[in-house]
């Protein structure tokens, strides 16, 4: 199940006995945490009881699970790091119904009769969905099979992430506009947890009036990539002077150039990609790598569009055997970093 739908279940018809969380997604674990902690306990906060699997045994934790406290009458047991209870190598016997693994018959055990007014949430939350997480998550899925009620924490979309900045925005009250947001949602890489923060931090700071780009700037961190991005759609768009202006903004910031670099040729094998592919606009580019597990956001799917238009694909390819050459120019001995971007800056925009 989704997290909302876990957050209408507890509201609607109570908790089940047992969850599994499954992603690492922070955001709405800790809204499920809060919501079922409220929920079940009210203000009875010491009825919460916390387990790292990598310290203490699954059949263990559960016997904790069965044990009635003397001090409280209902308890949440939250069993962290639950990916360390997997013994190594493959995992079988869970497909034969009874285990010979001492944690998995405890589990099998406590699901038959679970203890009342007792919640259990075994959380694992080191891999996630894509990737190479994914075979490894599905590992642990298959290890805890016999706990029916799972909550998926996945990754925000581009447009969910979106969506929460502008609703986060709009419960504080603060004024951010459209191109302060997608300056914000690049600056934290579109990380829930990270939006609820920074624009918590940018209400106490700014107050009633309005957000600036500057205000970002000083404020989020990271958010100086955002001079690395401009960088790099000045030069897709091959405007020469605006990305001399840039390399020098970014050279009086202490910028590291290589990182600078790094994007640059990102750009450019992405919109050669778009190119080949042929993605006519913005709305087709981002399907397009959504589809290739690249997720971007549509302000960068813009940006290749940008890029796409104004380089052919023989520029393309030449612009990106420029980075390769700028790349060795800057492991040289003694290397003047400006002195090498300025130099494929001139080359690529010519």
């Amino acid at each position: 199940m989704t997290p909302e739908q876990f957050l209408d279940q507890i509201k609607k018809r109570g908790p089940e006995p047992v969850y599994l969380f499954l992603g690492q997604e922070g955001y709405n674990r800790e809204r499920c945490r809060r919501a079922l902690v409220d929920a079940f306990l009210g203000t009875d906060v010491e009825g919460v009881t916390r387990h790292e699997l990598d310290q203490l045994s699954l059949a263990e934790a559960l016997d904790d699970a069965r044990a009635l406290s003397l001090f409280v009458s209902k308890r949440i047991i939250w069993l962290g790091s639950a990916e360390a209870a997997l013994p190594r190598g493959k995992v079988s016997e869970a497909e034969d119904g009874e285990s010979s693994d001492a944690g998995l018959a405890s589990l099998d055990s406590y699901l038959r009769q679970p203890t009342p007014d007792t919640i259990v949430i075994i959380d694992a939350a080191r891999f996630d969905f894509d990737g190479e997480d994914k075979e490894k998550l599905a590992r642990v899925q298959k290890y805890y099979s016999a706990v029916k009620s799972i909550v998926e924490f996945r990754a925000f979309s581009p447009e969910s992430a979106r969506a929460l900045a502008q609703s986060l925005a709009k419960q504080v009250e603060l004024s951010l506009g459209p191109a302060e947001l997608a300056l914000l949602i690049d600056a934290t890489a579109g990380d829930a947890c990270r939006l609820a923060i920074e624009i918590e931090k940018l209400k106490l700071y700014v107050g009633a009036r309005k957000v600036t780009p500057q205000d970002i700037l000083q404020l989020v961190p990271d958010a100086q990539a955002a001079n690395i991005f401009a960088l790099v759609s000045a030069m897709g768009r091959g405007d020469r002077t605006r990305a001399l202006e840039l390399l020098d903004i970014l050279s009086r910031e202490g910028e590291y150039m290589p990182l600078a670099l790094t994007f640059l040729a990102t750009q450019f094998r992405m919109a050669l990609v778009a190119r080949e592919s042929r993605a006519a606009n913005a709305a087709q580019i981002q399907a397009l790598f959504n589809k290739l597990g690249a997720r971007i956001w549509p302000d960068r799917a813009r940006q290749i569009e940008q890029t796409v238009s104004a380089f052919p694909k023989a520029k393309l390819e030449k612009a990106i055997v420029g980075t390769f050459d700028a790349d060795k120019g800057l492991r040289d001995a003694r290397p003047d970093d400006r002195t090498v971007m300025e130099a494929l800056i001139l080359a690529v925009c010519a």
